[in-house]
């Protein structure tokens, strides 16, 4: 899948990045903890070819058990568009799996692997996919019969996926595992589509939104704008929901489209989907702001390319580009120079 931002040689570099942080007096609030975890090797691999190159080897150890806590939720906060919307497809080209769950590994080189959990059960499911930095990613399984997507977002390597099953407590065993020989077709892969955190269709509220407000856009930096204009100035911070929202929460971006409020992750979720459902490749980001923990988003446009120090022209100088910050805190002074120092942020996770 090839894009013509390649062929642009104008480069202005902009990130839009969505910093989740409540504002008390001049100071931030932190978000909690990240969703944390990591594999447990159950065996040896051995290589199997396939058509996607992709798998490496499958295999099931139901002898095997882990400790696996409970993720927290990030809190506080108050382009050349493609044609058609991608969407991930569970082609069945490559899936390998038990009685109880199906992996589908056809489409590992667009950076996603789908997984349908098959069994009935009321046990917690979990899913770690391990990327070949050795990040390990912790998601629940959530729907039974049918597929989730979850992203391949460490680069081009091996990668071992993992679900689990819980047994009590925080005690897991392995239901199957298998690993995965990665290489993407280009490093966007993974951030046009949608999956369990960035969740919507083509027929979503959301992505019509995002239409909506790009119509006869000609610039990705024109379009990045418009979408984070209407998220600040629409879009407002959730303290109900903050306040009561529980490990496993997921965006619903059509709901919070609907109440026009959310929660940080709810921020950079819903400005992902709008920019990926546009073509507009769209990092969603979990990491820290000092003590705090927070998600925001990067993206890639025609005009600059990837840009990790999370900011914006407005038309004189380069700002943070922060719709949570913005939208409850008025971009005051404090806010603003804090949230305009790239150094206070050290990414953690990419989804």
């Amino acid at each position: 899948m090839k894009r013509r931002m390649f062929e642009n040689s104008r480069m202005k570099k902009i990130t839009a990045f969505i910093m989740c942080g409540a504002l008390a007096a001049a100071s931030l609030t932190g978000c909690g903890a990240q969703q944390n975890g990591s594999s447990k090797d159950t065996g040896d691999t051995a290589q199997i070819n396939s058509e996607s190159d992709a798998v490496a080897e499958a295999y099931q150890d139901s002898g095997v058990t882990m400790e696996i806590t409970e993720n927290e939720v990030p809190l506080t906060g108050a382009s050349a568009a493609i044609s058609t919307t991608l969407m991930p497809i569970a082609s069945g080209k490559v899936t390998k799996g038990n009685a109880q769950v199906t992996f589908d590994a056809s489409n590992t080189a667009d950076g996603y692997v789908m997984v349908k959990y098959l069994e009935k059960t009321d046990k917690k499911l979990k899913l770690i996919v391990k990327g070949p930095s050795g990040t390990a990613y912790t998601y629940n399984i959530n729907k039974i019969g049918s597929y989730e997507t979850f992203p391949l977002s460490d680069g081009n390597g091996t990668y071992t996926v993992t679900a689990y099953k819980n047994i009590s407590g925080t005690s897991y065993s392995t239901v199957y595992s298998m690993t995965l020989s990665v290489t993407l077709k280009d490093q966007f892969a993974p951030f046009l589509l949608p999956n369990q955190y960035v969740n919507y269709t083509t027929g979503s509220q959301v992505v019509k939104k995002a239409e909506e407000l790009t119509k006869g856009q000609k610039t990705d930096l024109d379009k990045i704008t418009s979408v984070y204009n209407w998220v600040i100035k629409n879009i407002s911070y959730d303290k109900q929901l903050a306040a009561s929202v529980k490990s496993g929460y997921l965006p619903n971006l059509d709901q919070v489209l609907q109440k026009k409020k959310g929660i940080c992750f709810d921020y950079a979720a819903l400005m992902t989907a709008m920019l990926r459902s546009r073509g507009i490749p769209c990092k969603l980001v979990v990491g820290y702001s000092g003590k705090a923990y927070h998600a925001w988003i990067n993206t890639y446009t025609n005009e600059g390319g990837w840009v990790d120090s999370v900011i914006y022209f407005d038309g004189t100088s380069w700002k943070l580009m922060d719709p949570t910050y913005a939208s409850t805190g008025r971009q005051s002074d404090a806010i603003m120079k804090y949230i305009g120092n790239g150094a206070n942020y050290k990414a953690k996770y990419l989804y």
